[in-house]
């Protein structure tokens, strides 16, 4: 496997990530404990880095009195732009 398909590999997991640990947080709440709240603590460790610094960026958009965050969405499709870029580039 060449640099470029690990490059892209690690992309596409990662964007996997952010995708579960986004799905994970609709349903799953850290106090309740337990096997799937300590994965999404650790997907949060992962995720909220890269996440966050698109969150600071992008308001929250208010539909129907509740806050909708498209931060994740963001960095997915940056993510996205990214392995378009490098798989181009070779």
């Amino acid at each position: 496997m060449s640099a470029v398909g690990i490059a892209l590999s690690v992309i596409r997991f990662y964007e996997i990530l952010i995708f579960v640990y986004v799905i994970m947080s609709w349903f799953v709440t850290d106090a309740r404990g337990g096997v799937l709240s300590d994965l999404h603590r650790v997907l949060g460790t992962v995720c909220e880095p890269y996440i966050g610094l698109f969150r600071r960026i992008l308001p929250f958009a208010l539909v129907g009195g509740s806050g909708l965050d498209f931060s994740p969405f963001v960095a997915i499709l940056v993510l996205q732009v990214v392995a378009l870029l490098v798989a181009g580039a070779f």
